[in-house]
């Protein structure tokens, strides 16, 4: 893999940072694709940095938020706890799925979710 430059990262960082304060995204929606087609990520690889710089960006998040007495901890623990237990089994399934694959199910997720979101 040609190593990316940082800047090329910051600035995905910083479009992330935007999406996920605007709409709630960020990870998946804007990380992983521009991974891929920015910096010439593997997929694997592209959800797992994801994954990483989500870990961070919820963590500031979640810090200014509850001192605004936004947060509400049970329904987060309540959404969380087995989205996490998601995140454990979808990473056992993407290691047993090709690169390619994952790639045409993340294209047609992402699609799913626009029509969904035009027609809804």
């Amino acid at each position: 893999m040609v190593r990316p430059l940082p800047a090329k990262l910051v600035a995905i960082g910083l479009v992330a940072g935007v999406l996920s304060a605007l709409f709630g995204v960020g990870g998946g929606i804007a990380i992983v694709p521009l991974l891929l087609l920015v910096c010439a990520f593997a997929p694997r690889e592209a959800a797992a940095t994801s994954l990483g710089a989500v870990a961070i960006t919820a963590l500031g998040g979640v810090v200014l938020y509850a001192l605004r007495g936004d947060v509400r901890v049970g329904h987060a623990a309540l959404v969380g706890l087995p989205a996490m237990a998601g995140a454990l089994a979808g990473t056992g399934l993407q290691q047993r799925i090709s690169g390619t694959t994952l790639t045409f199910a993340f294209a047609a997720m992402l699609s799913g979710i626009a029509v969904w979101l035009i027609i809804g």
